[in-house]
């Protein structure tokens, strides 16, 4: 394995890795420092509320990603579970508009309240959408890299879901518009997993429920951990979870990083990889950096090349970003 200059930072991956939609790999001085901060733990040295530097740090960061204030988003561990203080906070008989295919993190938690939600192909969506309570939808598909039509939906006027989670860390986002944005960290967010955000906006808030309040989410934390009365922040932050801090300490590196790049640029790069591969197939580009290919035995042959991506709807999914190079194309092609 070699190591990997990109964008300012260093990467122990392989040539052929091609699967950060799945799991991204980490810039060395995230990893250092989870590193770092694994050894104080195991030495007696961590102090609880130390680690709070990185989970703010990590969320005013995603908050610059996605394009939205950091007073406005809330932490979590996971999707679902932050999409489920919104499911629990919408009113009964709501209606939920998503795209079919969309990935069940985004849907079951509607789905578990008993809310009716209707599946719609890419082509409906927009359309459809004032016929419904709420949208939730991928803002990059985590299947096929499809990228929805975001401006529509903006619209379209009816509240708006969105996850994040496939495209922050590549694509340019300015997602303030929306009620709610979501995302986790352990893809292109290239951090532990075990750090996700929830954005609620400002005239979401009374449908978004605190529905595991907890002392991390008190007006201040460290003195409320004791006897009611609920102490809520006044903020976003009364959503809170309490934090999975080894996360925190690697996304709070390298969501850093990424808010400081020129995200355009990034992604230039990226689609770039991903349609130059398309093109070497004689396949339409995409303009994603996610692309699935649906050709005969190209699993197989991947996978003997060395190939690392991963097995989506029936299809190989390969997913390009900052740590990708032609090489990586050229061993595709090399192999198909």
């Amino acid at each position: 394995m070699g190591v990997r200059a990109a964008f300012g930072e260093h990467f122990d991956v392989p040539f052929g890795y091609l699967n950060t939609a799945s799991i991204g790999i980490p810039p060395a001085r995230a990893a250092d420092a989870v590193d770092n901060a694994v050894r104080r733990w195991r030495s007696g040295a961590a102090n609880p509320p130390e680690f709070d530097e990185s989970v703010a740090v990590a969320r005013a960061a995603w908050a610059r990603l996605v394009g939205v204030d950091a007073g406005s988003v809330a932490i979590g561990s996971n999707v679902a579970q932050l999409v489920s203080l919104v499911a629990s906070g919408v009113p009964d008989g709501a209606r939920v508009l998503t795209l079919r295919g969309e990935f069940t993190s985004l849907t079951f938690p509607f789905a578990a309240r008993g809310l009716e939600v209707v599946e719609v192909g890419p082509e409906e969506l927009v359309a459809r959408a004032p016929e419904f309570d709420l949208v939730a939808v991928s803002v990059v598909q985590s299947a096929d890299g499809a990228i929805a039509d975001l401006e529509g939906l903006r619209a379209a006027g009816t509240r708006v879901l969105l996850d994040a989670t496939q495209a922050v860390g590549w694509l340019p986002l300015s997602l303030s518009w929306a009620d709610w944005v979501v995302g986790t960290c352990y893809k292109w967010l290239l951090s532990p997993r075990g750090a996700a955000w929830l954005a609620v906006g400002a005239g979401a808030a009374e449908l978004t429920h605190p529905l595991a309040a907890n002392w991390y989410a008190g007006e201040d934390p460290w003195q409320t951990v004791y006897d009611l009365p609920l102490r809520l922040a006044g903020n976003a932050r009364a959503y809170d979870l309490s934090p999975v801090w080894l996360a925190h300490v690697g996304a709070a590196e390298s969501l850093t990083w990424l808010a400081g790049l020129d995200l355009a640029r990034v992604r230039d790069h990226c689609v770039g990889l991903a349609d130059s591969l398309l093109t070497g197939l004689d396949l339409p580009p995409r303009g994603s950096a996610i692309i699935a290919l649906d050709l005969p035995g190209v699993a197989d042959r991947l996978a003997a090349a060395g190939i690392r991506c991963a097995q989506r709807a029936g299809r190989s999914r390969l997913s390009f970003h900052l740590y990708n190079t032609p090489k990586d194309v050229d061993a595709v092609l090399g192999a198909l």
